[in-house]
């Protein structure tokens, strides 16, 4: 600001003002174009590359290059290492630090292979190379690997050596064998695997152009292998499928019983309209189905599927549906056949644009699965319930001594049940999310969500689960839902950060609970992220019970990491309502909930001065005010943000 003549004091010397900072916390409401979002929803706080960097809680991992396709992660919390698979190449990580030692095997495709695959017209660079996308543990010694091989996959086997000081790191070139059904031909093609007693359950596409998909399962001990897939005649079974995730999940205490559930999204054509809709599935089949003996030979006889359901009520009163399921994560509970299940969703819409995640309970999905039948006359008609009779036994069960003790294998199955399973694979009734909606969402934002990990925390006021999202720009999001009264959650953004120089989508997410790291990979590169930086909160018990982060609390001293211990031990932290009034006792009681941080600058006429108007707090907002001296009273300065500060003349 410039003092005008008239404005001049008349004394010889300079004249001093003076400028109160005010930072307060805002209460103020924005009002998005689709839906209202508070100040609570803005993250508490927002770190660049470059301040990951600094706070030394971000690893970028050195051996990144540029289009290496980081998207395959296989952790080994025992021994202490992670497998990374990429373009050509597959590292072997420590968990402390993924720069440390680090090797390498160098797997490119084979020349002839190349060339017809740039002959057939794919790219040379994004497509013609062996995009490492199956690392799958065998057993204790040797790791399964697949490639895409230049559009004709390839599995082999790595030799990790037996002990858990012994650094071996070896593939086995001798003994490669077809990934066909094993390994996706194209290296962007959505999949998924999972390895269970030797078996390789494969959700992918069967043939060079992608348009045949399969959910298989192929290997197994020498003396007991059964390859066995989906019809392909039946495309009701599945159609244009994009498998996302495979999990082993133990129904009863039986292990005959126990199913491996896969998660899906497909196209999906309803009566004689030409429109297809895409609709999230999830599936499961039994893992002792060795298929019929008359009929579906060497093909599910357990196969059945449901709708995944991931929704929000428009103004209209019809709901608004995430139809794109983008990531799954499982989050373990005491209880190992119940494990939670987190999804990312993702909208279909050019015009409404939006991810958000939903959370269901195996409970409500098995309740779909034991329900009723979805049945459709021929492609023209609608999917309706099933009202007629059902075999028995109950088509979609396990042969196991749960339910009949006679029938030992899926070959036993009576005819009328291979018959009705082959027709009637998909369940009328769909899933919907425990609290009725999704537990997180953004909506009309420049990014959408594409994967999720989740951490379940104990604090001092109970437990969470925290939710790490990546994004298709390159950002972490860490967020917390919390309960409140009458059933209602709160969504608070604790971080937004920025994992990558560059921005690039994030593709696969590993956590790691032993060493309290998550390991983030996109297209670029790869990096390794703490899961807390307490410290960044502030340096006050405040600034720490504000940022409401279950991993952090005041030690008397710091915001440092909360650590339940049966020490008694002043630790202060409110997650459920942050509310420093009743943590923090070296506040004054004077203080309200209102209150603000003042901070005083003394200026000098004609001279320029530097002040800070973006705060570290997301949540907090910064006002400057310019009191003259000998003024009683002080006028609020309106300036222009520069940058990361702002200009006063």
């Amino acid at each position: 600001m410039i003092v005008t003549k008239d404005e001049r004091p008349k004394s010889r010397n300079h004249d001093f003002y003076l400028f109160h900072a005010l930072m307060m916390l805002s209460m103020t409401m924005l009002f998005l174009p689709v839906t209202g979002t508070s100040k609570q929803n803005i993250p508490r706080l927002k770190l660049t590359y470059k301040d990951l960097l600094l706070s030394n809680s971000c690893i970028p991992f050195l051996g990144s290059s540029e289009g290496l396709d980081f998207q395959t992660t296989l952790l080994d919390e025992e021994r202490g290492r992670l497998l990374l698979g990429a373009k050509d190449h597959i590292f072997l990580l420590s968990l402390v630090d993924i720069n440390k030692n680090f090797k390498k095997i160098y797997w490119p495709a084979a020349k002839e292979r190349v060339e017809l695959c740039k002959l057939a017209g794919k790219d040379a660079n994004t497509e013609c190379a062996n995009f490492i996308r199956v690392l799958q543990p065998y057993n204790k010694t040797h790791v399964y690997v697949c490639g895409t091989g230049a559009f004709h996959p390839v599995c082999g086997y790595i030799d990790l050596g037996i002990y858990k000081e012994e650094v071996m790191f070896k593939l086995d070139t001798h003994h490669l064998e077809s990934g066909r059904l094993k390994c996706p031909f194209d290296p962007q093609q959505p999949f998924a695997s999972v390895m269970t007693d030797e078996y390789l359950y494969s959700g992918t596409a069967s043939d060079f152009l992608g348009k045949d998909t399969a959910f298989t399962r192929s290997l197994g001990p020498t003396h007991d292998h059964h390859y066995i897939r989906t019809d392909i005649s039946e495309h009701h079974w599945l159609n244009g499928a994009k498998f996302i995730g495979t999990f082993p999940i133990p129904d009863t205490y039986n292990p005959d019983d126990d199913k491996i559930y896969f998660f899906f999204r497909e196209s999906s054509q309803e009566g004689s309209t030409s429109d297809k809709t895409i609709l999230s599935r999830v599936g499961r089949v039994c893992k002792n189905d060795v298929g019929g003996q008359r009929s579906l030979i060497n093909k599910w006889t357990t196969f059945l599927k449901a709708r995944l359901i991931c929704s929000i009520p428009g103004s209209d009163g019809a709901d608004t549906y995430f139809d794109e399921l983008q990531d799954i994560y499982l989050l373990p509970t005491r209880d190992e056949r119940n494990p939670v299940v987190y999804g990312v969703f993702t909208t279909t819409s050019s015009i409404f644009k939006g991810s958000a995640v939903c959370v269901y309970s195996m409970a409500d999905i098995r309740a779909v699965f034991n329900g009723p039948y979805a049945h459709k006359e021929s492609a023209d008609h609608r999917w309706v319930q099933y009202d007629g009779r059902i075999p028995y036994p109950r088509p979609g069960t396990c042969p196991s001594k749960t339910y009949d003790p006679l029938i030992k294998s899926t070959r036993d199955f009576p005819d009328d049940v291979i018959s009705f399973i082959k027709r009637h694979p998909v369940m009328y009734k769909s899933v919907y999310p425990v609290v009725g909606g999704p537990t997180f969402k953004r909506i009309n934002v420049d990014y959408r969500l594409t994967q999720i990990v989740v951490d379940h925390v104990v604090a001092e006021d109970g437990q969470y689960d925290v939710m790490f999202l990546g994004t298709d720009v390159g950002t972490v999001l860490k967020v917390v839902s919390i309960s409140k009264e009458k059933w209602k959650m709160e969504e608070v953004v604790l971080e937004e950060l920025h994992i990558f120089k560059h921005s690039s989508v994030i593709l696969n997410m590993e956590l790691s609970l032993k060493q309290q790291q998550l390991y983030i990979g996109s297209r670029d590169g790869l990096a390794q992220l703490s899961l807390h930086r307490c410290d960044t909160y502030g340096k006050a018990c405040a600034d720490c019970c504000l940022a409401r982060d279950p991993y952090c609390a005041w030690d008397g001293n710091a915001c440092s990491r909360y650590a339940p211990t049966s020490k008694r031990r002043a630790r202060r932290q409110d997650v459920k309502y942050g509310d420093p009034i009743t943590q923090c006792w070296d506040i004054e009681d004077s203080i309200s909930h209102e209150a603000a941080d003042e901070k005083v600058i003394f200026g000098i006429e004609f001279n320029s001065t530097f002040l800070e108007c973006i705060p570290k707090s997301q949540q907090a907002s910064i006002k400057w005010y310019i009191q003259r001296s000998g003024d009683e009273y002080r006028e609020e300065l309106y300036i222009v943000q520069d940058m990361q500060y702002c200009f006063l003349n």
